[in-house]
Parts: C-alpha cells; sequence; structure tokens
C-alpha cells in the first residue's frame, strides 16, 4: 500500500527526499529556542533537506517531580509560531490534552501526541479535528501492526494527513530496543513511518531520577533507518547536551549535526537511487 503525499507548510512528506524534524527537546527558554532555530535552519538551508523545527513547550512526562517542564501551552506556542513566520519554517511540538490541541493548533503546523499517549481516542480526535498535520508516537508497548489501529483512528476523525513514529520498544528493564523491520512492516500498510533515532537510544529512568541513554548510537540507527526506507527522521540536537534541561545524553552535538546531515543524505541516495 502507498500513501498519498502531503504538505506540512513548505515541507513535502513523500517526496524525494525523508522529511527531517530537528531540534532541542525542551524550550528552556525564549533566547534558547531562537538560538537553536537559526543554527538547524542554517544547516538545513545548506544540506538541502526538507526541515521542520521542533521543541517542546512542556516535558510532562519527566522522570521526577523536580525536573524542568517548560514554559507552559500558551507560551510556548506563541514562541514556536513566531519563529516559524520569520523563518518560514514549518514547526511541531507535542501535546497532551484535548484542550492543547486547539491551542497549539493556532501557531503549530504539525502536532505531534507522545508515545505514552498514542491510544488515547479523544486526543487522537482533537488533534485530528484541528485540520493540522499529525505525528503520532508509537507506543513502547505497542508492536508494529498495532499501529493499524491507530491510522484508522485517525482516518475515522478525518485526518489523513499524519504518520506514525518509531522511537524503540520496550526491551527488559530501563532499556529500549529499534526494530528496523518495524519500519517496513508500518509503510507495508501505507502508512508513513518517521524514525526517532534519539529517543530510541533513550535508557528510561536509566538514571535513577533522570532518563539515560546511549547517545552515541543515535547516529547508527538513524543511518541504519535511512537505508531501511523511511519518510522521515527525527533527532533531537543541542547546543551543549551536557547542560541540556531535559535529554541530554541523547541529543546530537549541534556541532556534528551538518556531517551527519551529509552522511545520511550520502546513504539515502546510495540506498533507494533518490
Amino acid at each position: 500500500m502507498h500513501f498519498e503525499p502531503f504538505q506540512i507548510g513548505s515541507v513535502p512528506v513523500g517526496g524525494p527526499l525523508p522529511i527531517f524534524i530537528l531540534g532541542p527537546c525542551a524550550l528552556e527558554s525564549e533566547e534558547f529556542a531562537w538560538e537553536m532555530a537559526k543554527s538547524v535552519h542554517a544547516i538545513a538551508t545548506k544540506t538541502g533537506i526538507p526541515f521542520i523545527f521542533k521543541a517542546s513547550y512542556d516535558k510532562a512526562n519527566r522522570t521526577s517531580v523536580k525536573s524542568f517542564r517548560g514554559p507552559g501551552v500558551e507560551e510556548g506556542c506563541r514562541i514556536l509560531g513566531d519563529i516559524s513566520k520569520e523563518l518560514k519554517v514549518p514547526v511541531t511540538t507535542d501535546i497532551h490534552t484535548a484542550e492543547h490541541a486547539e491551542i497549539a493548533a493556532e501557531h503549530i503546523d504539525l502536532l505531534q501526541i507522545p508515545a505514552f499517549l498514542c491510544r488515547q481516542t479523544d486526543l487522537l480526535e482533537a488533534a485530528a479535528k484541528t485540520g493540522r498535520a499529525v505525528n503520532v508516537k508509537k507506543g513502547q508497548f505497542l508492536a508494529p501492526w498495532d499501529t493499524v489501529n491507530i491510522a484508522d483512528k485517525m482516518r475515522a476523525f478525518g485526518c489523513h494527513n499524519f504518520f506514525i513514529t518509531e522511537r524503540g520498544t520496550t526491551f527488559g528493564y530501563n532499556n529500549l530496543v529499534a526494530d528496523m523491520r518495524s519500519l517496513y512492516w508500518i509503510r507495508k500498510e501505507g502508512i508513513p513511518v518517521i524514525f526517532d533515532a534519539t529517543h530510541s537510544v533513550q535508557r528510561p529512568g536509566g538514571l535513577g531520577g533522570a532518563t539515560g541513554g546511549d547517545g552515541e548510537l543515535a547516529p547508527v540507527l538513524a543511518r541504519a533507518a535511512i537505508a531501511t526506507g523511511i519518510d522521515g527522521l527525527f533527532m533531537e540536537t543541542h547546543s551543549d547536551p551536557e547542560n541540556a534541561f531535559s535529554d541530554g545524553p541523547n541529543q546530537i552535538p549541534l556541532e556534528f549535526l551538518e556531517d551527519l546531515l551529509v552522511r545520511l543524505i550520502a546513504v539515502h541516495h546510495a540506498a533507494h537511487g533518490a
């Protein structure tokens, strides 16, 4: 099965290149968000990739109650909306409640459903009915073929511009495994698929009060996913991962991003002749 290509702002889903969803894990501050957006935008322009900027206004599922959350839905979406307008790039962020869907849709081009909430029917319906494109993160507890039920819900609610993001599957305690077969199986069902290279290397709760991870493996999995065949790649990046407010161990250092993107594009051309 194949899906009908669609646009997210200026970015084509199902075009000659996979889309790249890039940005920091959290909106640490407005100044930081602008610095990251401008830096990643410049790299995306130089490498010629279809680019969507990502950052979260609320880290609602942090391991510890003491962890940083973010500026909240209204302020966070305003910041992202301003970035989108000035840099002329689509933006995305994750939403956590049905009420947030309508607020975010005023500024956000692509609404993201967190993995833990991927089966929440009310949230899926609220996101679908905004008319925005929707990215549903596949739950760590789901088999690839279980995503067919999510796709059926989205279509039933009138949303056809959506995709599923593979972000690893629970593999024992405090560990995930990325199964490249999942990408093939989801696409075989006619569902566009994104691979999340940075969350797939997490060790959830692995630091006791925070999530750890094997960030050095993110580029390895990204190359494998591109070779397998995907419609987009999701990677979080940070100018100073060691001091990031959230998920530092898994984010790609900004200084390495350009070289990685060049290599990934080369893998795509070699594997798919496009």
